[in-house]
This record gives C-alpha cells, structure tokens and sequence, in this order.
C-alpha cells in the first residue's frame, strides 16, 4: 500500500485528489471558499517543511496535535477545486507503517516507543468518531508506485527544468473518469494474463481508494522531491508512464516479449533511485 505520511523526508512522491467544492459538506465548503481567495497558497515544499519541523523536538511530534487547515487549490475548466492536507491523518497512516521501513533499533531511536503508543491510542479514539476518513493525498518515499502510473497517460506529462531558485517539476493531471477507467482497463488485462501479484494488488487497493472521491475530481501525480535528487537528463527522459501503458496493453494482446521489455526498462530506471536511496 502506498506509504500517506506526514513523517516524510524530501524524496517523496505524491499522489493527490483535487475535489470541486460541491463535494465539500458545509462549513468546510465555506472555508475552502474563504481559503481560495487568498493571495498566496502553500506549495509541497512547505507543507514538507512544515511537517519536519515537528520532528525536531524532544520527544518528536509524530502527529500534529491539530488537523491542519492547509490546502492545495487549483482550477478545472473553471472550477475551483481543493485537496486538502490532512496531515494529522496521514501522519497517524504512516506511524503504521514505519515497522515496515525502519529496522527496530532506528525506528526506537527516531520514535520513541512510548511515543509511538500514545500516537497509536489518540488514533483509535480518533477514528472510532471518524470512522469514514480518508486523506486526500498519498505519499509514497524513493519511488512512484507503478500501480500510480496507471492513472495517467504519457500525454498529461507536465516537465519543466529547474531555473535559479526553481526547482523541476515532474506531474501528472487527469480527469477522476480517465483514472478510473484506466484502473478497470489494467485490472482485467492484468488478471487475464498474470492472475496475481503485487501490481494487482496496489491496482486494486488505489482503486478503491479513488471510488470515494466526486467524480468531477482532479488526479495528480507528483514527482515531488524526488526531481531533486534525479539528474536532469533522467528526468527528461523519464517516461514511466508511458512504458506501463505499452506494457499492459502488450499483455492485452498476448505479446509477453512486450511486456517483458516495457517492464525492463521500469526495472533499470527506478533501481536508480533505489541506489541513491541506499547511498544515503
């Protein structure tokens, strides 16, 4: 499952849901409304910022003691449309998940474990009065999940270079309808050919996961921080995206060879970043 997290370092990819106002129930309808005629919104680099910063007490904050009110805004076809950051949630998602990443010694270290315990009962009084919660954003450390690459196409590929104190962008935008049909459309080749597995397995869970958004809402994959730590060519070249399209339909129409190579060059590209990942 992709790893939501407000515990995040700055190689991280974001997969996101813009929802129209409209989904919104009232009051946070009206201050999302308020929120959006603001002058200036926060980018990923400060909610990032913002999240590391309650780390560095002692004992750390592994989850703001408030849900934050902050919000990724933009525009579709002239609607306003809002993702809004949940950190609180994504931070307790992720508390989780942190034995699965971390060996036991470093996890102790980082997060104490009396720490983690209070964390882990505020969320089960928390979710027990919310039990429908679910963040809008997920966040997923050294890598894009290649079930994330499904939703999109090779043609909403956004890249920009990095200038002065810009950095690169890397991202995906596409219609809630087009993600979904592309999810259904992988899924019955994928099953139709390999059964089982891993993909499928993500395939299905990020499904689910978009069925409970508006159906006028907007997905995005981020490539995040990680455009900081791959080289410019790498991401000039990177058209992931477009290799697991090639590959799924290789597999629709029985070419194994296909589907072998398209998959082979999504091997090679993100060892990589798996290497530098080790490397630090």
């Amino acid at each position: 499952m992709p790893k939501v997290s407000s515990v995040i370092v700055p190689y991280a990819s974001y997969l996101r849901v813009y929802e129209p106002l409209a989904a919104f129930p009232e009051p946070e309808r009206s201050h999302w409304a308020r929120y959006a005629r603001r002058p200036r919104h926060p980018s990923y680099q400060d909610e990032l910022r913002r999240s590391l910063a309650d780390l560095l007490p002692t004992p750390p904050i592994p989850v703001p003691v408030h849900e934050s009110s902050e919000a990724f805004v933009t525009e579709v076809d002239g609607v306003l449309c809002v993702c809004p950051w949940r950190t609180r949630l994504r931070g307790w998602q992720a508390l989780g998940e942190l034995p699965e990443d971390l060996p036991a010694p470093v996890l102790d270290a980082v997060l104490p474990p009396v720490v983690r315990r209070q964390a882990a009962q505020d969320y089960e009084r928390w979710l027990s009065r919310n039990p429908d919660a679910r963040p809008w954003i997920r966040t997923s450390t050294w890598q894009v999940p290649l079930n994330w690459f499904v939703l999109v196409s090779d043609e909403e590929r956004e890249y920009a270079k990095g200038s002065g104190e810009e950095a690169p962008v890397l991202r995906y935008r596409t219609p809630m309808v087009q993600a979904r049909r592309r999810v259904a459309r992988a899924l019955k080749a994928l099953k139709d050919s390999i059964e089982e597995g891993p993909l499928i397995d993500g395939l299905v869970d990020v499904g689910r996961w978009l069925e409970e958004f508006h159906p006028r809402s907007l997905v995005e994959l981020d490539y995040g921080g990680l455009v900081h730590v791959l080289p410019e060519e790498q991401l000039d070249g990177d058209h992931s995206a477009a290799d697991v399209a090639e590959g799924i339909e290789a597999l629709r129409t029985g070419d194994g060879a296909g589907a072998g190579e398209a998959y082979g060059r999504l091997v090679e590209r993100w060892r990589s970043v798996r290497d530098r990942r080790s490397a630090n």
